[in-house]
């Protein structure tokens, strides 16, 4: 079981910056692929980036290539997801997520942190 808190939302201008954080509970935290998820207001929730349980091959939505990065800190059990040049259409609730498989299904999510970006 491994339960997963995000934070580091906010409210920021386009073209800042924010490091949203994932904290998990769960001793097995380090074998768990962790994805971060978003959705917007009237919108489906859409993939942003993943990283695998060894902290490789990271992966991210094309609209968000070139900007966000993530990372992990095993020891913290944190899985950051940093954001910079955000644009307004980044605003949404963005989500963690946690899978035993390295492509998913992503089994556990947290409760969601918004992220607004204002023009």
């Amino acid at each position: 079981q491994v339960q997963l808190v995000e934070s580091g939302g906010g409210l920021v201008q386009a073209g800042g910056s924010l490091r949203l954080s994932c904290v998990a509970s769960g001793r097995t935290f380090s074998s768990y692929a962790v994805g971060w998820f978003r959705q917007a207001p009237g919108k489906e929730r859409e993939f942003v980036a993943r990283i695998t349980s060894r902290g490789g091959s990271p992966r991210f939505a094309d609209s968000v290539k070139g900007r966000f990065t993530i990372s992990r800190d095993y020891a913290k059990k944190m899985v950051y997801l940093q954001m910079n040049s955000l644009k307004p259409e980044d605003t949404a609730v963005y989500y963690c997520a946690a899978a035993e498989s390295e492509y998913g299904p992503y089994k556990y999510w947290g409760q969601g942190t918004q992220v607004t970006v204002s023009s």
